[in-house]
């Protein structure tokens, strides 16, 4: 039997690394700006996934949120600082899962150059709350999948495959190593 992807007629895997990989990393988390947030991936334990909105990806394809000192995820990050973060961009494409480290830090400059009003919702006390760290994600590794036309290619792609019933669709997917 023949996988989904030797029945495509044309090439539908790209891997990218360097900056290929990081332009990849900020269009697609940059589509949907939260991600589920995976600490304590040793233990394997569905509670330390928790949704988390990104402030900002930097040119190295760095990730940087703003969390609270006191919370979960950063003492499970100070017992083990190896992470995952998920990407849904749409219900068809848009999908990313990154692997990497995460550091936590108390850097004054970053908090407030990362800080936006909404977070008051989490640090009553506004961009000096002292319980506001930064977690810095820097990935290693991650698989990406998405279009290469965009959705409406993709869309009209699916159902010409259906009516002449050949797998035709407009996916492209691959490793992404920033």
């Amino acid at each position: 039997m023949n996988s989904i992807d030797q029945q495509q007629p044309e090439v539908n895997r790209e891997n990218l690394s360097g900056a290929e990989a990081v332009e990849k990393i900020k269009e697609l988390a940059g589509k949907t700006q939260t991600c589920f947030f995976n600490t304590d991936l040793r233990s394997g334990r569905a509670a330390a996934t928790r949704p988390m909105s990104v402030q900002q990806i930097d040119d190295e394809g760095n990730l940087w949120f703003l969390s609270a000192v006191d919370s979960h995820k950063n003492a499970e990050i100070q017992q083990y600082n190896r992470v995952q973060l998920l990407f849904m961009g749409s219900a068809h494409s848009d999908f990313l899962t990154l692997g990497g480290r995460a550091s936590i830090s108390t850097d004054k400059v970053k908090i407030k150059e990362l800080w936006e009003p909404i977070v008051k919702t989490w640090f009553t006390e506004g961009v000096d709350d002292p319980r506001i760290t930064v977690i810095k994600v820097t990935p290693d590794e991650g698989y990406y999948w998405d279009t290469k036309h965009g959705k409406m290619v993709a869309f009209l792609k699916m159902i010409a495959g259906s009516i002449i019933g050949k797998t035709l669709d407009d996916s492209v997917q691959g490793e992404v190593k920033p």
